[in-house]
């Protein structure tokens, strides 16, 4: 039977007792890690955030009921306990932060029992994670989860400082927005009072904060909540966390120098990792050119040759057909890799048709300088000596070649050379590479929507050299935007907005907004804009994929207490879930049966 806390006060918590308190009484509290009966001692491992302490309870210090009471205990009991902190009389614990000491119990309370967890209670635990997500409360109470969500209080403590000493005012945006569009899927919430529509939940607090520039605020942060309706993946949420920000009378340098300032000193005080200024930048042509992705990972080689010129005129009509539709070909050299097994380079080929490649040309350099390759009877020696060279192949070498669509093409090799840096043990994973990529084009191509649309979002600002060009060749027109990378992952983006008129109509004109469009959805920031508006830029920070790459976790789901899983869903509440047909009614809202039988 659960027993009460009065008269208790708890005066340490597990690890904050020491050898300096040898002979001192306290009071500790938390939950039993294990029991260990020797007859005429009992062992218990208590266990609170801090880490674990050991209790020993001997009858003559804790009396028969105390002794009798503790033989009950079992794991995850809530106890508190009261003793004298003593030197161990048994070896050292070099393992536990308190090894050297331990507590002799002069009293128990069992403030709460516990049944016997579906999984035990342990670092880096192998139980699968749909059974730890189902029981989070359980899995919450692990050493390494702990360690992550004190980690990330402590980045966002460690943020909320620099940015208060940099003059930034921490202003609220709202939850309830209006629905734009523009990029990812909103989650919509419908309105009781205003039945038939709907507000949705902000993307980001984009707007609103350019709006604060507006209005004289200067300098803006925020630790905003931000829903996205879109696929997850193991560094993506559906809500998420972002350290955002916006400035007034800036341009890119302003920007980026404020936040090297940040990551270093976060990552300095956080993680103790020196992070030394002034960060790489490198323009996003680039960094598709040289590895295949706008947020490369640099902490290894084996980056993208474009081979096309040596290939052009060849016999091989994947090479040849794929620059005549105006693609490219190009490979990566994975060293000393050429006897690698057809098996092996068979689930490679798999692999690239995942990311959109008909097939995978190979070409292994053998140690006598002969080669073994998918094509080499469509082609001379010489053509292939050629291409060996332009690889900068050597004997022992396989070269791995796409030959698409750029866009393609890009996709696959990049990924393919993450899948094989992973494989060969080729990435050093206590590096930390920050990268800022620049220069993004303003717009893409959508294949789906037929038109261009905005690669970040419609009030990005072109970089003046480029704007000439927005009628004749608009797909040239660089942003003035940029992302800061670290390791392969975009932790941040941000760019110079647009603060003049006519380059926003303009803007929305090549996007395909009518005037009326325009001002139907983004008429409120129209019309601020309308009576003075500074030059303003601004930068966001996913929090949770930051405090990740902190603590080398594999998903982000480690690092935010409790995440949804790969649909969306939520495994310990069963959220989304059905709701009363009166809450229905109530909102005008009727749920209609598909042809699949599907609500």
């Amino acid at each position: 039977m659960a027993e009460s806390m009065k008269g208790l006060h708890r005066s340490h918590r597990c690890t904050e007792v020491s050898s300096s308190n040898v002979g001192e009484n306290v009071t500790v509290m938390g939950w039993v890690q294990k029991r260990r009966n020797l007859g005429s001692l009992i062992f218990i491992d208590l266990r609170d955030r801090s880490g674990i302490l050991q209790i020993v309870f001997d009858e003559n210090s804790v009396g028969t009921d105390g002794f009798e009471k503790a033989g009950t205990l079992r794991s995850e009991f809530v106890v508190a306990i009261e003793g004298t902190v003593q030197k161990r009389s048994a070896a050292v614990n070099e393992n536990l932060k308190t090894g050297d000491i331990e507590v002799i119990a002069t009293s128990i309370r069992i403030l709460s029992e516990s049944q016997t967890p579906p999984f035990q209670i342990e670092e880096n635990s192998q139980t699968k994670e749909e059974i730890r997500l189902k029981y989070r409360y359980l899995d919450l109470r692990r050493p390494d989860i702990q360690s992550n969500l004190m980690l990330r209080s402590k980045v966002l403590r460690l943020m909320r400082d620099f940015m208060d000493d940099e003059g930034f005012l921490e202003i609220e945006t709202p939850i309830l927005c209006k629905s734009t569009p523009e990029g990812a899927r909103d989650y919509l919430v419908p309105s009781r009072v205003h039945q038939g529509n709907f507000y949705a939940l902000p993307q980001s607090p984009q707007l609103f904060k350019q709006l604060l520039m507006a209005s004289g605020y200067d300098r803006y942060f925020q630790i905003a909540r931000c829903f996205r309706d879109e696929d997850l993946r193991a560094d993506r949420q559906p809500e998420f966390t972002q350290a955002d920000m916006e400035l007034s009378f800036v341009d890119i340098d302003d920007v980026i120098d404020v936040n090297e300032r940040l990551l270093q000193y976060v990552f300095k005080e956080a993680i103790g990792v020196d992070v030394a200024l002034p960060l790489p930048r490198m323009p996003w042509q680039e960094a598709m050119d040289r590895f295949g992705s706008d947020k490369p990972d640099t902490r290894f080689g084996m980056e993208l040759c474009d081979v096309s010129d040596t290939v052009k005129g060849c016999g091989f009509s994947v090479f040849t057909g794929a620059l005549e539709a105006g693609g490219s070909v190009r490979g990566i050299n994975v060293e000393g890799q050429a006897g690698m097994p057809r098996k092996k380079i068979d689930k490679l080929v798999e692999f690239a048709k995942g990311y959109g490649a008909k097939g995978l040309a190979y070409l292994a350099v053998n140690e006598d300088g002969t080669y073994k390759s998918s094509f080499a009877k469509f082609m001379t020696e010489e053509e292939l000596a050629a291409l060996v060279e332009r690889m900068n192949g050597k004997p022992g070498d396989l070269l791995l070649f796409a030959a698409d669509k750029n866009k393609i093409v890009w996709n696959v090799l990049g990924a393919l050379r993450l899948e094989l840096g992973e494989q060969l043990g080729l990435i050093d994973e206590n590096q930390y590479n920050f990268l800022w990529v620049t220069e993004f084009p303003l717009l893409e191509w959508s294949e789906e929507e037929n038109r261009f649309m905005a690669m970040h979002h419609p009030f990005t600002m072109p970089m003046e050299e480029d704007w000439d060009q927005i009628d004749t060749n608009p797909g040239a027109v660089r942003a003035k935007a940029y992302d800061i990378v670290l390791n392969g992952t975009e932790l941040g983006g941000g760019s110079v907005r647009i603060h003049q008129d006519d380059i926003q109509e303009k803007m929305f004109e090549v996007l395909g907004f009518t005037k009326e469009r325009a001002h139907e959805q983004f008429g409120f920031l129209l019309d601020a804009f309308s009576y003075g508006v500074p030059p303003h830029a601004g930068l966001a920070y996913g929090v949770d994929r930051m405090v990740m790459h902190m603590v080398h976790a594999d998903s982000i789901r480690d690092v935010i207490a409790f995440p949804k899983v790969k649909d969306a869903s939520d495994l310990m509440t069963a959220a989304p879930g059905t709701v009363d047909e009166k809450q229905l009614e109530e909102l005008g809202i009727a749920i209609t049966v598909s042809e699949e039988g599907e609500e």
